[in-house]
């Protein structure tokens, strides 16, 4: 494993840039940009920066030359031959090309598309234009640049023995929660887990070296891969990955009329089983709220193999697909849940007792696996390093604006008089507002 104390105290950038390779994204954004460019190659999509986490002024805290340089970085790079062999010849969920040939050219010529960066009250405003084929790409990059840029800030002044403390004490906290993962193990007899933590993690290198910790602990019975194409591909485990919330947003915004609207996240489905089979076909029923979707879903979309609850805590997420499953006729044990909104050690073992033998889990380990530092820096603010919530999402779609409703008050985007007119379409059933943390 890499000394990565050491690569921190003698960094510069042009020795460790923070996008790699085009392949540091995650799975998902792969098979949804496969999906736009064969049923949306024109449309337009703007995406935009949101730090949630106010308190925390990133334009006051990461220099926006270095910013830039990343950001220019980032747009430099193209797939090697070597990444497209593996795109092309890799199996993805048990099926062998799942890329076709048409979108595999495409991404032969790929780059990122341009940014626009200002700044206002200490936040950058950071906004991706152009075909949305193109700008679905950035939002991963941008998020793990800033996420990055906004570490190496903090830790800029440290000395190489306080950044070994550091990690140290970084890596003594994922050692006792590994130690927990395999009491769990024991105890609920089937324990699945994967990395989603590429958005808001503390860096690649400690991405890495996470990835190599859970495989080298937990074996791959439990630890089942990641949604890092280049670390799935550099590391030889599985590339994981569902959808985003994006293709309903945009899908919605395009439409012309509130019946559309209505129809906009099944229709989302629809494309999506005309690409992938049953292994990748879980819902995400939270965009515009969960009891609506269910409430008013085709029933055939009760046969998809599982569903992904976001914005609920994830015991009353997990509770409301079960009895939908239950009335929808289905036997909720052959299903599929995949726990992922802020999920950590302690709510990882709360959710595997309560739906023991109960219904299929699989978690999501995002930001708390990738960027846990909270109380790990040795001198002055032990929390500096403690993860934010910030997200890129999609603004507006073919100039119409791009609205997110969430079973979260707290997480919608979106104009507020589109907002408005959201929930007048979808109503506002079981959203319920509680604190977001990353």
């Amino acid at each position: 494993m890499v000394d990565i104390a050491t690569r921190v105290y003698n960094h510069t950038w042009k020795l460790d840039p923070i996008i790699r390779s085009l392949l540091d994204s995650d799975y998902y954004k792969f098979a949804m940009q496969q999906l736009i460019r064969r049923f949306h190659p024109d449309v337009t999509a703007t995406f935009a920066l949101n730090n949630r986490t106010k308190t925390v002024r990133l334009a006051e805290i990461i220099d926006e030359r270095e910013l830039r340089e990343q950001l220019d970085h980032a747009r430099s790079l193209r797939f090697t031959p070597k990444e497209l062999i593996w795109l092309a010849g890799n199996t993805f969920y048990g099926r062998e090309r799942i890329f076709t040939p048409d979108y595999l050219a495409f991404l032969k010529d790929f780059r990122l598309p341009d940014y626009e960066l200002t700044r206002r009250d200490g936040q950058y405003e950071l906004t991706f234009a152009g075909r949305w084929a193109e700008t679905t790409m950035w939002e991963v990059q941008s998020l793990a640049i800033i996420n990055e840029l906004r570490a190496r800030a903090t830790m800029r002044d440290l000395s190489k023995l306080e950044l070994d403390i550091l990690y140290a004490n970084a890596k003594a906290k994922a050692w006792e929660k590994i130690k927990r993962l395999r009491r769990l193990k024991d105890e609920v007899g089937t324990l699945k887990i994967s990395d989603f933590g590429t958005r808001r993690r503390h860096g690649f290198l400690w991405q890495q070296w996470m990835m190599e910790a859970m495989t080298d602990a937990l074996g791959a019975d439990v630890f089942t891969g990641t949604s890092n194409m280049k670390l799935a591909m550099d590391l030889g485990i599985e590339a994981i990955g569902t959808n985003a919330h994006e293709l309903p947003m945009v899908y919605a915004a395009l439409a012309k009329t509130d019946e559309e609207l209505l129809k906009s996240p099944y229709r989302v489905l629809e494309d999506w089983a005309r690409i992938y089979d049953q292994n990748m076909r879980i819902i995400l029923p939270d965009c515009f709220g969960t009891a609506h979707f269910l409430a008013h879903a085709p029933d055939w979309v009760a046969d998809w193999t599982g569903a992904r609850p976001d914005s609920k805590e994830p015991i009353e997420g997990g509770e409301e697909l079960i009895q939908w499953w239950r009335e929808k006729g289905r036997d909720p044990a052959k299903k599929l849940v995949i726990l992922s909104d802020g999920m950590d050690i302690d709510s990882i073992e709360e959710t595997a007792r309560h739906f023991k033998d109960r219904v299929r889990i699989g978690y999501g380990w995002g930001t708390n696996l990738t960027n846990d530092f909270k109380g790990c820096v040795p001198n002055g603010d032990a929390d500096a390093l403690a993860p934010i919530s910030v997200v890129c999402k999609v603004i507006e779609a073919n100039g119409r604006p791009a609205v997110k409703l969430s079973d979260n008050p707290l997480k919608a985007t979106g104009p507020k008089s589109e907002i408005e007119r959201y929930r007048r379409v979808f109503g506002t059933v079981g959203m319920k507002q509680h604190a977001v943390l990353v």
